[in-house]
C-alpha cells in the first residue's frame, strides 16, 4: 500500500514560506537596526523621555541589586523596553509621524515637536514654514496704504520707571525678512504670493513696532532692516540659504555690542486665519508661535526662556501663544542661530491673513510680557 504524501508535502510548503518570512523579517530588521543613525541628538531625546539619567542609572543599578530600587516606584516604572525599541529603531509608539516620516517624502518637514501646546494646538495645526523661489520673493508688489493708515499704536505719555539708559540690550531681525500679510498687500490673494520687500508691510515692519513698545517700556533695541532676499540674491544663493545670511548678522552684532543680551528672529507663519488670529476681550490679536531649534547647545536654556513668557502670555493674554515648538535638524534648521545665544527665540507672528491693526495690538502684548520679564531677570541680578 503506497503511503500519503501530501502531508508530507503540505509541511515543506508551509516550512519554505516559514523559511522566507523570517528571512524577510531578519534582513528588514537588521537592515533598520544598521541605517540607523544613533546620533548623539537621537539617544539625547529617548534618553530625555526618561525624565532623569539618574533614575535611569539606578534601573539598571537595581536590575543586580533589588534593594537600591524596593521603594522607588518611579524608576520601577521606567519602560525600558519601550527606549530600547525606540533606540533602535527611531520609532515612538505614540507617535504615528515616526513610521511615516522615512516614507513618504517631505513629511519630516512636518515632524516638529510640541513642547507646549497653546489652546486649540494640536497636530493637525503646526506651523508651517515655506520658503518661495527667489523669483517670487524680488518680485515687486503694491502695498495697501489703506491698510496701514489705522496705525493704533500707544502713544505713551508716562516715561517708563526702569530704562536701559540708551544701552541696547536687545537684538530683533528677520531671517526671511520678505515674509508679508495678504491684507497689507494690493490685489494679492494666493497665500504663497503674501511677500514684500517694502518694510512697511514685512515682518520687519513688524519688528519696527517692537522697537517703539520695548522703548515705551524702557528697553532699547538694535534692529536689523536689510533686505534679506535681496542681499541673498547678490551673493547667489537661494531662500535656504537664509539662516547662513543672518547668522553672520548676529554673529556682527553681538560681536558689536556687549549690551545685547536677547536675540528675537520675527517670523511669518503660512497659516491661514482661523489657526493665526484670536480675540481677547474684544481685541483681536495675531497669535505667536515660539520655535526652538534642538540642535544647540543652548536648548533647554532657551526652552525655558520661552516657557516663562508662553506663561506669562496665558495668565494676562490666554490664547494669544499657540505655544513652544521645537526642531531638530531632521524638520528644519534644527539651529535656528540659538547657539549663539542662551536668551534666543525665534517668534512668528501671525499668519497670512492677519490685518495691520492685529499685529500691531499682538506687538503691544509681547513688548508687555517681555519688558516684565526682563526688567525681573535684571532685578535679579541674572545679567
Amino acid at each position: 500500500m503506497k503511503k500519503n504524501k501530501q502531508p508530507s508535502l503540505i509541511l515543506r510548503v508551509n516550512g519554505a514560506l516559514s523559511f522566507v518570512i523570517f528571512v524577510f523579517l531578519f534582513v528588514a530588521g537588521m537592515t533598520t537596526i544598521l541605517s540607523v543613525n544613533l546620533s548623539s541628538e537621537s539617544v539625547r531625546e529617548v534618553l530625555d523621555s526618561s525624565s532623569d539619567l539618574n533614575k535611569l542609572y539606578l534601573y539598571f543599578y537595581g536590575s543586580e541589586n533589588k534593594y537600591y530600587i524596593q521603594n522607588r516606584t518611579d524608576i520601577q516604572d521606567i519602560p525600558i523596553t519601550k527606549l530600547g525599541f525606540q533606540i533602535a529603531t527611531n520609532i515612538k509608539i505614540n507617535d504615528v509621524r515616526t513610521l511615516l516620516d522615512r516614507e513618504l517624502p517631505g513629511f519630516s518637514d512636518f515632524n516638529t515637536k510640541i513642547e507646549v501646546a497653546g489652546q486649540g494646538t494640536n497636530l493637525r495645526n503646526l506651523p508651517i514654514e515655506s520658503a518661495p523661489p527667489m523669483d517670487v520673493l524680488l518680485k515687486n508688489r503694491e502695498i495697501s496704504e489703506n491698510a496701514i493708515k489705522n496705525d493704533t499704536s500707544s502713544n505713551q505719555s508716562t516715561p517708563p520707571t526702569q530704562t536701559t539708559n540708551g544701552k541696547k540690550v536687545v537684538y530683533i531681525y528677520h531671517t526671511h525678512s520678505w515674509e508679508s500679510y495678504l491684507p497689507l498687500l494690493q490685489g494679492v490673494t494666493n497665500p504663497d504670493d503674501a511677500v514684500s520687500s517694502n518694510n512697511k508691510v514685512n515682518v520687519v515692519g513688524v519688528g519696527d513696532m517692537l522697537v517703539k513698545d520695548l522703548e515705551e517700556k524702557g528697553i532699547e533695541s538694535e534692529h536689523s532692516t536689510i533686505n534679506a532676499a535681496t542681499l541673498l540674491h547678490q551673493k547667489g544663493l537661494d531662500a535656504n540659504s537664509a539662516y547662513k545670511l543672518s547668522r553672520e548678522l548676529v554673529q556682527e552684532a553681538f560681536a558689536g555690542n556687549h549690551d545685547l543680551t536677547y536675540a528675537i528672529d520675527i517670523h511669518r507663519d503660512s497659516s491661514r486665519r482661523a489657526k493665526t488670529t484670536i480675540t481677547i476681550n474684544g481685541k483681536s490679536y495675531a497669535r505667536l508661535d515660539f520655535i526652538l531649534g534642538e540642535s544647540n547647545p543652548h536648548f533647554k536654556q532657551n526652552l525655558e526662556f520661552a516657557k516663562a513668557l508662553h506663561n506669562a502670555l496665558e495668565k494676562k493674554y490666554p490664547g494669544l501663544s499657540r505655544g513652544l515648538f521645537s526642531k531638530n535638524k531632521s524638520m528644519g534648521n534644527g539651529l535656528y542661530n540659538q547657539d549663539l545665544s542662551p536668551r534666543s527665540i525665534l517668534v512668528e507672528v501671525g499668519g497670512v491673513d492677519n490685518t495691520y491693526e492685529e499685529l500691531q495690538n499682538a506687538m503691544q502684548a509681547f513688548a508687555d510680557i517681555f519688558s516684565t520679564y526682563y526688567w525681573q531677570m535684571k532685578n535679579a541680578g541674572e545679567y
